[in-house]
Parts: structure tokens; C-alpha cells; sequence
């Protein structure tokens, strides 16, 4: 496979340290440029975090350690000319993010990014490359109205939805999904933060995490959505009920899902499409991409967020305690690992998917 150099912009926040670590070593991506605020820029990488390095077991990669940290903003045509793409990971106000990424697809530089702020951006693909890859296919379209040849934006879903909408998915087409409610259970990573930077969740669950649940409503009829003329049109059903509660949990979203299908299967149809669906990534051989999308446990007390949030690599979903409900036709549970499959993995799995289509190119 051909070689890519990438940049990281937003490089000393939590998913942009988890970007570093997944790049130092990636056998198609280069890091070449880390960038970040103006407080950061100029100074070598380690010394621009510091203590905010968020991955005890973990060290800053040797290789990127002493690279000096350029600004995000200042040095867009600069980065540009040393990259082939970024992944974007930005702690900024929303319409900011919009503009700072359309300004590196304006320089020629394509975004990879983990930002919610174009998510609903018509010709904006927002990718789980096991779901709806085809998307990506929008990009020339984008290419038209930005005015470039290279340059483009695609992002990641929120963190939140990609433990509940990849169960569901393999259940839509034989038996349809008419409804759905979810509650999450989101671990404290998914807001940048580790115990010790946030002392307040500590023997305490927070029942409000701003946004969330408007995004897990909404994102994922966008995924299953279609491309019409220079648009991705979302889906209008199944219809999606969520509450998002904030927990004393390190990494993993954990979601219980309740849902009612239009032609209910049985238990054994249910877990079989779980354990036979695969998706493009898995048919290429992506480097991030999990053998088995997909784990169902039969036991009772699994998924458990320490120990399945590292199945894969972080990068698969695992499903427990399937069973009949009163109300709806099922409920279960999920777990993903947020920073990964969730946030940064995601995003280089996205990236690897967009290699192998030659986007980058």
C-alpha cells in the first residue's frame, strides 16, 4: 500500500494523544505534522502537554515526541504542503471548526475529522465504515461546491451511537427496525477528562451530557441515509428515543437497547445476524479494522466496559443479554470503546477506508 504523510490538528487534547499513539506505528500513515493552539505551537511535542498526557500506561511516542507543534490556524498552508491529509481533532466553538476545516480542503488538503461541527453538512460523508461506506462516493460532489481537486471533509459519527447503531444495523434489512430506545452509559474519556480532572463523577452518575442526545437521535438516520444528487438525505425511520448519562467509568460506552421490529425475529436469527455480519473493512483487510465487528456474550454479566472495552484492539462492539421485553420485542446491551472505535480508531479506520478508494491520491 502506498505511503501517506498525515497531520494531527489538535494535536495535545485526549483524541488527539490517542491519534499519536495510533499513528506512531501505522504501517500506511506518517505523521509528519502536529499542530495545535498558538499557547502550543513552537514547542516540542512532550513538553506542549505535559502533564495533561492522559495514557499512564502509554508514554508519548519517542518518534513524535520532539516534533515541534505548528498552530492549527496560522499555518494551514504550510501543514498543507507537508501533508497528504489530517485528522482533525480541534477543542473549538462549532461555526470555528466549520470554517478551520474548510479551509485546510480549500488549501488541497483533505480532513479526516472527529469534530461534530459538519456532521450535518448535506455533502459531508459521516462514516462507520462497516455501515455505510458508499457514502464516502458524496466527496465529488463536495469536491464541486468547495471548488477543489483533492481537498474535501469527511467525519466520524459521535462516540455515543457506534455501541447501539452497529447492533442494530445487521437487523434492518431482514426484519426491519421500526423503533428504538437507548440508554447510554458514557465514560468519562468521551469528555476529554481522566478522575483526576474530574473529581465530581466520583461515586456519582451525571444525567446530562449536553447535545448527546439529540446526536444519538438524529446521527444515525444520516448513516443509514442515501445519497441523492449532491445530498446524503437521511432515513426516516426507526424512530430513536435516547437518554445519555455520564458515569465513573475510565473508557467504553455502554448502552441498553430496547427495540421494536416490523417482522420480529427470534432470539437465534438475532445472534446469528450478529456473528455473521461483516462489512468493506473487514473484505479488505483494513490494518485498523477487527476480524469479528461484531462479539455476542452468552453470559449474563457481559459486555463489561474493563473487561471488553479492549476486544480488537478497542475496535470491535460487543453485545450481551439478549431477551424478550414486555413493551418492545427485545432488549439488550452493547459496549464500545469510545476513544477508539469511538473517536480516534474510527477516524483511522475512515482514513484506511479512503486510502484503499484512493481519495487521498
Amino acid at each position: 500500500m502506498k505511503q501517506y504523510n498525515v497531520g494531527i490538528i489538535g494535536a495535545t487534547g485526549m483524541v488527539g494523544q490517542r491519534f499519536a499513539l495510533l499513528l506512531a506505528d501505522h504501517p500506511w500513515f506518517n505523521v509528519k505534522v502536529l499542530a495545535a493552539s498558538p499557547r502550543s505551537a513552537g514547542k516540542p511535542y512532550h513538553e506542549a502537554v505535559g502533564k495533561r498526557w492522559a495514557f499512564r500506561d502509554q508514554p508519548i511516542p519517542e518518534k513524535l515526541k520532539d516534533l515541534v507543534v505548528m498552530d492549527a490556524t496560522a499555518d494551514i498552508d504550510a501543514i498543507a504542503s507537508q501533508v497528504d491529509f489530517v485528522f482533525c481533532a480541534v477543542d473549538m466553538k462549532k461555526d470555528e471548526i466549520r470554517a478551520l476545516e474548510e479551509r485546510y480542503a480549500k488549501a488541497e488538503c483533505p480532513v479526516v475529522s472527529n469534530n461534530s461541527a459538519h456532521r450535518f453538512t448535506p455533502d459531508v460523508p459521516m462514516v462507520v465504515p462497516e455501515i455505510n461506506p458508499e457514502h464516502i462516493e458524496i466527496i465529488k460532489a463536495q469536491r464541486e461546491r468547495l471548488g477543489t481537486k483533492r481537498g474535501f471533509i469527511a467525519v466520524k459519527s459521535n462516540c455515543s451511537l457506534q455501541s447501539y447503531v452497529p447492533a442494530l444495523h445487521p437487523l434492518m434489512k431482514d426484519f426491519g427496525v421500526e423503533k428504538a430506545m437507548v440508554c447510554t452509559y458514557q465514560a468519562i474519556s468521551g469528555a476529554g477528562k481522566t478522575f483526576e480532572t474530574m473529581p465530581q463523577i466520583i461515586d456519582n452518575v451525571i444525567p446530562y451530557i449536553g447535545g448527546e442526545e439529540e446526536k444519538s437521535e438524529k446521527e444515525p438516520l444520516k448513516i443509514w441515509g442515501h445519497i441523492e444528487g449532491n445530498e446524503i438525505v437521511s432515513a426516516e425511520s426507526p424512530v430513536i428515543s435516547a437518554q445519555c448519562l455520564r458515569v465513573p467509568v475510565s473508557d467504553g460506552h455502554t448502552a441498553a437497547i430496547f427495540v421494536k421490529f416490523k417482522k420480529k425475529p427470534t432470539k437465534e436469527e438475532m445472534i446469528k445476524a450478529w456473528k455473521e455480519y461483516s462489512g468493506v473493512p473487514q473484505e479488505l483487510s483494513l490494518p485498523s479494522a477487527p476480524k469479528q465487528f461484531l462479539h455476542y456474550f452468552e453470559e449474563d454479566d457481559r459486555p463489561q466496559a474493563k473487561l471488553d472495552r479492549l476486544i480488537e484492539n478497542g475496535m470491535a462492539v460487543s453485545i450481551g443479554r439478549l431477551r424478550e421485553d414486555i413493551i418492545f420485542d427485545y432488549k439488550f446491551v452493547c459496549l464500545s470503546h469510545n476513544t477508539l472505535r469511538g473517536a480516534a480508531g474510527g477516524a483511522v479506520l475512515m482514513a484506511e477506508l479512503l486510502a484503499a478508494k484512493g481519495y487521498f491520491d
